[in-house]
């Protein structure tokens, strides 16, 4: 840590203003302070062991976090989503460019995206924990529901993969995701309880529930209006290669 604060840094605001941490973490000020990137960050972006086990970005972010006691993995995503927004504007500038395709057309066209006009979706004013109660439309069931942190994503995707090895015909992503999001359905609070009732939600349930839970959650917006072919269409900020390694041969 003692390293770290030898270089500038930055304090950022987190998409979530800290509600959803518990009120003894740093986060829940709703602020993190991060340094500039270094030749030391880079080294990390490029190494292809850390790029093949998937887990160069959380490497990076890590290395950049000053914030005494917090981890990447403690944050949500949304505001690990904000996080890497913020060291990469701070590493190389908010001019983003990307190949983008007009999602009504086909077409393609190179443009240069505004990294720092990105809004936050803030987290709705009637939440101040990382837990929410909803009513399922058709079964009417009562379920509570935590937005997941850096720690629940790895849980997911170790269990997703283990999953995929005895059945590669099926991914179980969705009801993975729905399980660990869950912290209780109608009172139940068993894990592997809650994963059978998972299993068998009505999909009408399962939806509503998924659009409850994107509804509600933090995060900023990596999306933008732009001109193509003479049409304003919104798409989607691709997040390439070049995002973190932008090509500075120009």
């Amino acid at each position: 840590m003692a390293d770290k604060q030898k270089f500038p840094s930055e304090v950022i605001d987190l998409p979530s203003e800290g509600k959803v941490y518990h009120k003894d973490s740093p986060l829940s000020s709703g602020k993190i302070e991060i340094k500039y990137m270094t030749a030391k960050e880079e080294d990390i972006l490029t190494s292809q062991n850390l790029i093949k086990k998937g887990v160069v970005i959380d490497r990076l972010l890590n290395s950049l976090i000053l914030t005494e006691g917090v981890n990447v993995d403690d944050l949500i995503l949304g505001d690990k989503n904000a996080v890497m927004v913020a060291a990469r504007i701070l590493a190389y500038g908010p001019e983003y460019p990307a190949e983008v395709e007009n999602p009504d057309t086909g077409e393609k066209i190179q443009y240069t995206f505004n990294l720092a006009e990105c809004p936050f979706k803030k987290i709705s004013t009637d939440i101040n924990t990382n837990e929410f109660e909803v009513e399922l439309p058709v079964s009417k069931a009562k379920i509570k529901v935590k937005m997941l942190t850096g720690v629940d994503e790895k849980i997911i995707e170790t269990e997703v993969k283990s999953m995929k090895k005895m059945d590669s015909q099926v991914s179980k992503d969705l009801t993975t995701r729905l399980k660990y999001s869950i912290v209780s359905f109608d009172g139940e609070t068993d894990i592997n309880k809650i994963g059978n009732l998972v299993q068998n939600m009505l999909s009408r349930d399962s939806l509503f529930l998924r659009h409850k839970i994107s509804e509600v959650s933090p995060d900023i917006e990596l999306k933008q209006e732009i001109e193509i072919g003479g049409d304003m269409v919104e798409v989607d900020i691709p997040l390439t290669i070049n995002f973190f390694w932008p090509d500075t041969s120009a």
